[in-house]
Protein backbone atom coordinates (compact mmCIF):
# COMPACT_ATOMS: atom_id res chain seq x y z
CA UNK A 1 0.00 0.00 0.00
CA UNK A 2 1.41 2.84 -0.85
CA UNK A 3 2.50 5.94 1.76
CA UNK A 4 0.20 9.14 2.21
CA UNK A 5 1.84 12.38 0.57
CA UNK A 6 4.13 14.27 3.41
CA UNK A 7 1.45 16.94 4.20
CA UNK A 8 3.67 20.52 3.64
CA UNK A 9 3.43 23.10 5.92
CA UNK A 10 3.29 26.53 4.55
CA UNK A 11 3.16 29.55 6.08
CA UNK A 12 0.52 32.25 5.67
CA UNK A 13 1.97 35.42 4.59
CA UNK A 14 -1.27 36.89 3.17
CA UNK A 15 -2.80 39.59 5.01
CA UNK A 16 -5.53 39.60 6.88
CA UNK A 17 -8.12 41.28 4.91
CA UNK A 18 -8.14 42.77 0.98
CA UNK A 19 -10.33 45.38 -0.53
CA UNK A 20 -12.75 43.21 -1.28
CA UNK A 21 -13.53 42.23 2.20
CA UNK A 22 -13.85 46.18 3.33
CA UNK A 23 -16.15 46.68 -0.06
CA UNK A 24 -18.17 43.69 0.69
CA UNK A 25 -18.84 44.89 4.55
CA UNK A 26 -19.44 48.51 3.37
CA UNK A 27 -22.34 46.74 1.35
CA UNK A 28 -23.62 44.93 4.10
CA UNK A 29 -23.79 48.08 6.30
CA UNK A 30 -25.19 50.40 4.28
CA UNK A 31 -27.74 52.00 5.89
CA UNK A 32 -27.35 50.22 9.14
CA UNK A 33 -26.70 52.31 12.08
CA UNK A 34 -23.04 52.20 13.47
CA UNK A 35 -24.09 50.87 17.09
CA UNK A 36 -25.98 48.00 15.08
CA UNK A 37 -23.18 47.46 12.70
CA UNK A 38 -20.28 47.31 15.59
CA UNK A 39 -22.86 45.02 17.57
CA UNK A 40 -22.75 42.83 15.01
CA UNK A 41 -19.02 43.18 14.25
CA UNK A 42 -17.95 42.23 17.16
CA UNK A 43 -20.69 39.23 17.67
CA UNK A 44 -19.56 37.42 14.31
CA UNK A 45 -15.97 38.66 14.77
CA UNK A 46 -15.96 40.04 11.47
CA UNK A 47 -12.77 42.11 12.34
CA UNK A 48 -11.09 38.91 14.16
CA UNK A 49 -8.89 40.34 16.89
CA UNK A 50 -10.26 44.33 17.21
CA UNK A 51 -9.22 47.03 19.23
CA UNK A 52 -10.49 50.71 18.78
CA UNK A 53 -7.84 53.16 19.53
CA UNK A 54 -8.86 56.82 21.21
CA UNK A 55 -7.07 59.89 21.70
CA UNK A 56 -9.68 60.92 24.52
CA UNK A 57 -9.97 64.16 23.00
CA UNK A 58 -12.87 66.68 22.88
CA UNK A 59 -15.21 64.04 20.01
CA UNK A 60 -13.94 60.79 21.49
CA UNK A 61 -16.63 59.85 23.75
CA UNK A 62 -19.26 59.02 21.23
CA UNK A 63 -17.16 56.51 20.13
CA UNK A 64 -16.18 55.06 23.17
CA UNK A 65 -19.81 55.10 24.23
CA UNK A 66 -21.17 53.16 20.94
CA UNK A 67 -17.99 50.55 21.47
CA UNK A 68 -18.74 50.06 25.02
CA UNK A 69 -22.32 49.84 24.23
CA UNK A 70 -22.14 47.16 22.17
CA UNK A 71 -19.51 45.16 23.64
CA UNK A 72 -17.46 46.44 26.85
CA UNK A 73 -14.53 44.22 26.52
CA UNK A 74 -13.38 45.07 23.37
CA UNK A 75 -9.51 46.60 24.41
CA UNK A 76 -8.84 50.49 24.55
CA UNK A 77 -6.06 51.86 23.34
CA UNK A 78 -4.47 55.15 24.10
CA UNK A 79 -1.20 56.39 23.16
CA UNK A 80 0.62 58.58 25.13
CA UNK A 81 3.26 60.15 23.70
CA UNK A 82 4.68 61.86 26.99
CA UNK A 83 3.25 65.29 25.84
CA UNK A 84 -0.32 64.95 26.82
CA UNK A 85 -2.74 67.36 28.38
CA UNK A 86 -2.91 66.24 31.93
CA UNK A 87 -6.45 66.77 31.24
CA UNK A 88 -6.56 64.37 28.93
CA UNK A 89 -5.25 61.76 31.12
CA UNK A 90 -7.61 61.98 33.89
CA UNK A 91 -10.16 62.58 30.96
CA UNK A 92 -9.59 59.13 29.98
CA UNK A 93 -9.32 57.36 33.28
CA UNK A 94 -12.80 58.73 34.01
CA UNK A 95 -14.28 58.05 30.72
CA UNK A 96 -12.94 54.23 31.22
CA UNK A 97 -14.43 53.96 34.23
CA UNK A 98 -17.61 55.26 33.34
CA UNK A 99 -18.08 53.34 30.16
CA UNK A 100 -17.27 50.32 32.15
CA UNK A 101 -14.44 49.23 29.29
CA UNK A 102 -12.41 46.22 30.62
CA UNK A 103 -9.27 46.12 29.00
CA UNK A 104 -7.92 49.71 29.18
CA UNK A 105 -4.24 49.85 27.40
CA UNK A 106 -1.70 52.72 27.19
CA UNK A 107 1.14 52.46 24.80
CA UNK A 108 4.25 55.03 25.12
CA UNK A 109 7.09 55.84 22.98
CA UNK A 110 10.52 53.57 23.16
CA UNK A 111 13.04 55.33 25.90
CA UNK A 112 15.87 54.38 23.97
CA UNK A 113 14.48 56.21 20.94
CA UNK A 114 13.81 59.09 22.74
CA UNK A 115 16.92 59.48 23.92
CA UNK A 116 18.67 58.66 20.78
CA UNK A 117 16.28 60.95 18.84
CA UNK A 118 14.48 63.32 21.49
CA UNK A 119 17.36 64.05 24.05
CA UNK A 120 16.08 67.42 25.02
CA UNK A 121 12.18 66.54 23.86
CA UNK A 122 11.78 69.68 21.98
CA UNK A 123 11.66 67.43 18.55
CA UNK A 124 8.14 69.05 18.12
CA UNK A 125 9.42 72.73 17.93
CA UNK A 126 11.48 72.11 14.73
CA UNK A 127 10.61 68.60 13.63
CA UNK A 128 7.39 67.99 14.63
CA UNK A 129 6.74 65.03 11.81
CA UNK A 130 10.17 63.45 13.29
CA UNK A 131 8.62 63.74 16.54
CA UNK A 132 5.10 62.32 15.62
CA UNK A 133 7.04 59.08 14.39
CA UNK A 134 8.59 59.08 17.35
CA UNK A 135 5.99 59.27 20.11
CA UNK A 136 2.54 58.45 18.48
CA UNK A 137 3.49 56.43 14.83
CA UNK A 138 5.74 53.63 16.07
CA UNK A 139 4.47 53.19 19.58
CA UNK A 140 0.82 52.76 18.49
CA UNK A 141 2.22 50.32 15.42
CA UNK A 142 3.49 48.15 18.13
CA UNK A 143 -0.19 48.35 20.31
CA UNK A 144 -1.59 46.95 16.74
CA UNK A 145 0.82 44.06 16.47
CA UNK A 146 -1.08 40.61 16.78
CA UNK A 147 -4.45 42.63 15.71
CA UNK A 148 -6.42 41.92 13.15
CA UNK A 149 -8.44 45.16 12.80
CA UNK A 150 -9.33 48.60 14.24
CA UNK A 151 -11.40 51.17 14.83
CA UNK A 152 -10.82 54.62 14.32
CA UNK A 153 -12.73 57.80 15.49
CA UNK A 154 -11.95 59.82 11.94
CA UNK A 155 -14.87 62.18 10.68
CA UNK A 156 -15.34 63.64 7.50
CA UNK A 157 -16.54 67.08 8.62
CA UNK A 158 -13.39 67.18 10.90
CA UNK A 159 -10.81 68.45 8.01
CA UNK A 160 -10.91 68.77 4.61
CA UNK A 161 -8.43 66.06 3.99
CA UNK A 162 -10.77 63.39 5.53
CA UNK A 163 -13.03 63.39 2.69
CA UNK A 164 -15.08 59.96 1.71
CA UNK A 165 -14.07 58.15 4.71
CA UNK A 166 -15.66 54.54 4.32
CA UNK A 167 -16.68 52.57 7.04
CA UNK A 168 -14.26 50.10 6.51
CA UNK A 169 -11.02 49.73 4.69
CA UNK A 170 -7.48 48.93 4.67
CA UNK A 171 -4.63 49.45 5.85
CA UNK A 172 -1.27 47.33 6.25
CA UNK A 173 -3.22 44.15 5.82
CA UNK A 174 -5.80 45.06 8.57
CA UNK A 175 -9.29 46.41 8.64
CA UNK A 176 -9.44 49.74 9.59
CA UNK A 177 -13.48 51.05 11.16
CA UNK A 178 -14.45 53.95 10.77
CA UNK A 179 -18.09 53.54 12.57
CA UNK A 180 -18.62 57.65 12.74
CA UNK A 181 -17.13 58.51 9.24
CA UNK A 182 -19.91 60.17 7.88
CA UNK A 183 -21.14 61.50 11.01
CA UNK A 184 -21.69 65.82 11.21
CA UNK A 185 -20.85 67.75 14.47
CA UNK A 186 -24.84 68.05 15.11
CA UNK A 187 -24.72 64.30 14.93
CA UNK A 188 -22.27 64.41 17.27
CA UNK A 189 -23.81 66.76 19.60
CA UNK A 190 -27.21 65.17 19.52
CA UNK A 191 -25.26 61.90 20.84
CA UNK A 192 -23.01 63.87 23.39
CA UNK A 193 -26.83 65.27 24.88
CA UNK A 194 -29.15 61.81 24.38
CA UNK A 195 -26.47 60.12 26.46
CA UNK A 196 -25.58 62.66 28.81
CA UNK A 197 -21.77 62.25 28.09
CA UNK A 198 -19.41 63.98 30.04
CA UNK A 199 -17.12 66.38 27.87
CA UNK A 200 -13.16 66.86 27.63
CA UNK A 201 -12.62 69.68 29.88
CA UNK A 202 -9.98 71.89 27.29
CA UNK A 203 -12.91 72.15 24.86
CA UNK A 204 -14.67 74.83 26.71
CA UNK A 205 -11.42 76.84 26.81
CA UNK A 206 -11.88 76.79 22.69
CA UNK A 207 -9.46 73.01 22.01
CA UNK A 208 -11.73 71.58 19.38
CA UNK A 209 -8.74 68.93 18.18
CA UNK A 210 -6.34 68.02 21.53
CA UNK A 211 -3.69 66.52 20.64
CA UNK A 212 0.13 67.07 22.34
CA UNK A 213 -0.11 70.19 24.54
CA UNK A 214 2.85 71.80 22.58
CA UNK A 215 1.17 71.38 19.46
CA UNK A 216 -2.19 72.22 20.05
CA UNK A 217 -3.61 75.39 20.32
CA UNK A 218 -7.35 77.08 20.49
CA UNK A 219 -9.48 77.58 17.23
CA UNK A 220 -10.63 80.88 16.47
CA UNK A 221 -14.33 81.32 15.47
CA UNK A 222 -14.70 80.33 11.87
CA UNK A 223 -11.85 77.89 11.73
CA UNK A 224 -11.37 74.24 10.66
CA UNK A 225 -11.50 72.62 13.96
CA UNK A 226 -8.35 70.62 13.25
CA UNK A 227 -6.53 74.00 12.64
CA UNK A 228 -5.55 74.34 16.29
CA UNK A 229 -3.32 71.01 15.64
CA UNK A 230 0.19 72.43 14.64
CA UNK A 231 -0.58 75.79 13.68
CA UNK A 232 2.19 77.52 11.45
CA UNK A 233 3.22 74.22 10.13
CA UNK A 234 2.63 72.48 6.70
CA UNK A 235 0.88 69.72 8.55
CA UNK A 236 -2.74 68.16 9.27
CA UNK A 237 -2.34 65.12 10.57
CA UNK A 238 0.06 62.97 13.24
CA UNK A 239 1.05 60.11 10.58
CA UNK A 240 -1.42 57.66 11.78
CA UNK A 241 -4.07 58.60 9.11
CA UNK A 242 -1.97 59.95 6.71
CA UNK A 243 -1.94 58.10 3.23
CA UNK A 244 0.91 56.06 1.94
CA UNK A 245 2.46 57.74 -0.88
CA UNK A 246 3.29 55.17 -3.95
CA UNK A 247 6.77 55.11 -5.12
CA UNK A 248 7.05 57.40 -8.45
CA UNK A 249 7.32 55.44 -11.38
CA UNK A 250 10.93 56.41 -12.90
CA UNK A 251 11.01 56.26 -16.50
CA UNK A 252 14.77 54.65 -17.66
CA UNK A 253 14.54 56.01 -20.70
CA UNK A 254 14.38 59.23 -19.47
CA UNK A 255 17.42 61.62 -20.44
CA UNK A 256 17.00 62.74 -16.38
CA UNK A 257 16.85 59.79 -15.03
CA UNK A 258 20.23 58.01 -16.89
CA UNK A 259 23.64 57.68 -14.06
CA UNK A 260 26.22 60.49 -14.64
CA UNK A 261 30.34 59.16 -14.77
Amino acid sequence: MAEAARKIDIIDARPAYSQADADALNARFEGIGPLDMLKAVFAEKLAGRVAVVSSFGTESAVLLDLVAKADPNVPVIFVDTRKMFAETLHYRDMLIARLGFTDSRTVVPDAQVLAARDETGLRWSYDPDGCCEIRKVEPLARAKHGLDGWISGRKAFQSITRQNIPRFEVEDGRLKINPLGDWTKADLEAWFEAHDLPRHPLEAQGYLSIGCEPCTSKVQPGEDPRAGRWRGWDKVECGIHSPVSPMPVIDPEDPANQPVF
